[in-house]
């Protein structure tokens, strides 16, 4: 069944996997590469990648899980239907669906975490992983001390229970992307007034549950499932990128923390802020295409 989305060079479709309905793009030919958005967006935030991509590579673009288009039950108090295990398991069986039985995957934020969590448990479906801006959950509530802690408020606000964060973000949704994009950003223009209202309209009562189940699921889930992934010693077999904003900081040893989970492990920094696929898009085509392509 096809459907209507935001990217015009994509080719839409409605999928119900793990009770979701998700909404699905697709674009290109060649070796499969999906693309997972992180917070507060939606895949919109791939619009300056996906078409460099796609002369190269078979793109597959989603919403995740209760975010953007894709509808899902509520989560439950600690997040459950939203752990990126779970998450993560939905976006194999997509692609499943789609006929796509191994593919590279590219993540960032939010998405980074359903990225690598598919990885981890399964192998076999991950050629190759991309992270963008982000160390592994448990790395991050480990890290959540000392300056740069004021920074990481949603990690907190986000996963009290409902429905105290949400009706926060109901209450002035604009206010609140707002103050995301100008503090997290290093280039404030790189999110415009097109995007804003992209992921303005994006955001209702039932785009905010799933907000906040997905940040319960950290705190309550995901990070015990990289501490038993870190007791036994499991690793990520794939090649996997890491690639942050020079303007994090914060993540200047992003490259060190990986090193302890990926065996095939490279780094890079690009221009810009914590959006590195809308403050750095042709850099990062630019790395992709080049990790992609090697053998």
């Amino acid at each position: 069944m096809h459907g209507d989305g935001p990217l015009r060079e994509v080719e839409y479709a409605r999928w119900k996997i793990g009770g979701a309905d998700y909404l699905v793009g697709r674009c290109g030919a060649g070796p499969a590469v999906l693309l997972l958005h992180g917070f507060p967006q939606t895949h919109y935030c791939w619009r300056h990648v996906v078409p460099a991509l796609a002369r190269r590579n078979t793109v597959v673009v989603t919403d995740l899980r209760g975010y953007g288009a894709t509808k899902a039950p509520a989560g439950g108090p600690e997040g459950q239907g939203f752990s990126k295990r779970e998450m993560a398991l939905d976006v194999v069986q997509l692609m499943h669906a789609l006929g796509v039985e191994r593919f590279a995957v590219v993540g960032h934020d939010r998405g980074g975490r359903v990225a690598y969590r598919m990885a981890l448990d399964h192998p076999d479906r991950v050629e190759k992983l991309v992270v963008l801006n982000i160390v592994p959950t448990l790395d991050q509530f480990e890290r959540m001390s000392g300056g740069v802690a004021l920074g990481y408020w949603p990690w907190f606000l986000l996963a009290q229970p409902a429905p105290f964060p949400e009706r926060l973000l109901a209450a002035d949704p604009e206010h609140f992307l707002r103050f995301v994009f100008d503090s997290w950003t290093a280039d404030r223009d790189a999110v415009d007034a097109a995007a804003l209202a992209e992921y303005l309209a994006a955001l209702d009562a039932s785009t905010i549950a799933a907000i906040c189940a997905d940040y319960r699921a950290s705190f309550w889930l995901d990070r015990d499932d990289d501490a038993a992934d870190r007791r036994s010693r499991r690793r990520i077999e794939c090649p996997v990128l890491v690639a942050t904003g020079e303007a994090e900081s914060q993540l200047a040893d992003a490259e060190q923390v990986w090193s302890a989970w990926a065996v095939n492990l490279s780094a890079r920094t690009l221009p810009g802020g914590h959006f590195i696929p809308e403050e750095a898009a042709e850099q990062l085509v630019e790395a992709l295409l080049e990790f992609l392509s090697v053998a």
